[in-house]
C-alpha cells in the first residue's frame, strides 16, 4: 500500500516593498484536512512500518483537542488501520459529543481509552505498556504527538531540491519533530527557525536526539504564555492574516510562528534580501475547540 495523500503548495506573502524581504508559506495544511501537514508526514513511514509488522492496530495518546489524534483516527478510517486513542483526563468520557476533536475521531471508529491525568505522564513506561498490550492484544505504538524515528524521515520530505534558494526556513514547535526533519534535509547554508508553541528550553535537548547540525535557532518570545495560550492580540493577527491572504492558521502552531515572522520582520530582525519559507503544519480542526473556549470566556472568536 502507497500512503500517499495530495501534495502541498507554496504561496507568496506580499509584503511592503520597504522590507525587502520575500515571504513564502508552504501549505502543508492543503494535503489533506485533518491528516494536513506535518501529521501527516510524521505518519507517513509508520503506517509503512505498521503494514510491515503486519499490525493492523495503531494505539496512540493525546489530549482533548488533539491534531494529533483526529490524524490518527483519520489516517486509520483511509487506510484501513483499526484505532485506539488513550485520552488525557477520566472526566472527558461524558463529554465526546460535547468536544469536536473527539466527536471526529470516534466518527473515524476510533476506540478511547481515558486515564487519570497522573495515569497518563506513565504513558512511556514499560509498565504502563504492557498494560496495554493485556487488555488490546498488538498493537502498533506511535508516541504522543507522533515524533520518532520514522516521523523524523517523514519530516525531511517537507523540503524539495526547489526549496533549497530559501535563506530562512520557519516552522512552528511541538515535539520536536518537524523541525528536526527540517534541520536533516536543509542545506548548510540555510538557518531553520523553530517557534516553540510551548514554555521552556527542554526542546533543545529533544531535538538534539535526532539532529547532529547547528544551523537551527528557537525563537522563544512568541509561545504567549505556554501551549494552547492565546490572547486578543494573537486572535486579532490570525483573523486579520485570513482576512489578507486567505490563509487560515491555528492559534496553537502556526499563528504563534507567523505572528512571530512578521513582527521579526517588522524589527528588521532578518537581512533585507532575505527569502523567508514558513511550514504551515496544518492543525486547523482545533479551531473549532479553541473558539469553544474563548466563547466560555467572553473573548472574540477565530474565523473559520
Amino acid at each position: 500500500m502507497i500512503f500517499n495523500l495530495a501534495e502541498s503548495i507554496i504561496q507568496r506573502i506580499n509584503l511592503p516593498t520597504e522590507f525587502g524581504i520575500e515571504l513564502y508559506i508552504k501549505r502543508e495544511d492543503k494535503i489533506h484536512s485533518y491528516v494536513s501537514g506535518n501529521k501527516y508526514r510524521k505518519l507517513k513511514y509508520n503506517l509503512i512500518e505498521a503494514e510491515n509488522l503486519e499490525l493492523k492496530t495503531l494505539l496512540t495518546f493525546g489530549g482533548a483537542f488533539s491534531n494529533h489524534i483526529s490524524a490518527v483516527a483519520s489516517v486509520g478510517k483511509l487506510f484501513g488501520f483499526k484505532t485506539i486513542g488513550i485520552i488525557r483526563g477520566e472526566e472527558l468520557v461524558a463529554k465526546i459529543q460535547d468536544n469536536p476533536t473527539l466527536r471526529f475521531a470516534q466518527s473515524c471508529g476510533m476506540q478511547f481509552k481515558f486515564v487519570t491525568r497522573s495515569d497518563f505522564r506513565e504513558k512511556n513506561s514499560e509498565e504502563f505498556i504492557q498494560k496495554l498490550k493485556e487488555e488490546f492484544n498488538e498493537f502498533y505504538l506511535i508516541p504522543e504527538g507522533g515524533t520518532n524515528t520514522l516521523a523524523i524521515k517523514g519530516c525531511e520530505e517537507i523540503l524539495t531540491e526547489t526549496d533549497r534558494n530559501f535563506d530562512y526556513v520557519c516552522c512552528a514547535v511541538g515535539t520536536g519533530g518537524t523541525i528536526s526533519g527540517l534541520i536533516n534535509s536543509s542545506n548548510s547554508n540555510q538557518k531553520i527557525l523553530g517557534f516553540p508553541a510551548l514554555k521552556g528550553l527542554f526542546l533543545t535537548k529533544d531535538i538534539s536526539k535526532f539532529v547532529n547540525r547547528k544551523n537551527r535557532e528557537l525563537i522563544s518570545e512568541y509561545h504567549f504564555g505556554g501551549y494552547a495560550k492565546i490572547n486578543n492580540e494573537l486572535i486579532a493577527f490570525i483573523n486579520q492574516f485570513n482576512k489578507k491572504y486567505q490563509i487560515p492558521l491555528d492559534p496553537v502552531y502556526t499563528g504563534k510562528m507567523m505572528f512571530g515572522i512578521m513582527d521579526m520582520i517588522s524589527k528588521k530582525k532578518f537581512p533585507k534580501g532575505s527569502k523567508i519559507l514558513a511550514i504551515h503544519t496544518g492543525g486547523l480542526q482545533g479551531i473549532e475547540g479553541m473558539n469553544m473556549r474563548l466563547k466560555e470566556k467572553n473573548l472574540p472568536l477565530i474565523d473559520m
